[in-house]
């Protein structure tokens, strides 16, 4: 499984939004500046975060964007998924309801279950709060 640039420029657009947050909008150039993103990529990633409530527009001269909630209530899993879609290892188990008609005696399917477990784990364990004190950390070096 690989993260998509989209992906990953998500959850670093939605870092800068957190790190950056001084209860005014942050425009998508300011954005773009900090993480060397391309603007027109950044406006593709954010209408998605947009519509699916992570954060909130405003337009006009002072316009730009913040997070809809605190960064404790997004998870890298949340962001990921949004963008990404299923992080299943493979296919099959994509839903709940495994399509495939060797599901019942594939001894290969749990290891891809563990797999996907485990990075489930991870990623629905760490929130965006979490990345915002690791950015800290690493600023105030």
């Amino acid at each position: 499984m690989k993260i998509s640039t989209k992906g990953r420029y998500a959850l670093r657009l939605m870092l800068d939004l957190a790190v950056h947050d001084s209860g005014e909008c942050i425009s998508i150039k300011s954005i773009a500046s900090r993480q060397n993103i391309s603007e027109k990529y950044l406006e593709q990633i954010i209408t998605q975060l947009n519509k699916a409530g992570y954060v909130k527009s405003v337009r006009g001269a002072q316009g730009g964007y913040m997070l809809s909630k605190p960064p404790e209530e997004y998870t890298v899993g949340m962001i990921i998924r949004l963008m990404e879609g299923s992080l299943a290892m493979v296919s099959c188990l994509d839903s709940k309801d495994n399509p495939c008609n060797r599901a019942i005696d594939c001894v290969t399917l749990e290891v891809w279950k563990k797999i996907g477990d485990s990075i489930s784990e991870v990623v629905d364990n760490i929130t965006l709060a979490d990345l915002v004190k690791k950015y800290n950390l690493k600023m105030s070096h």
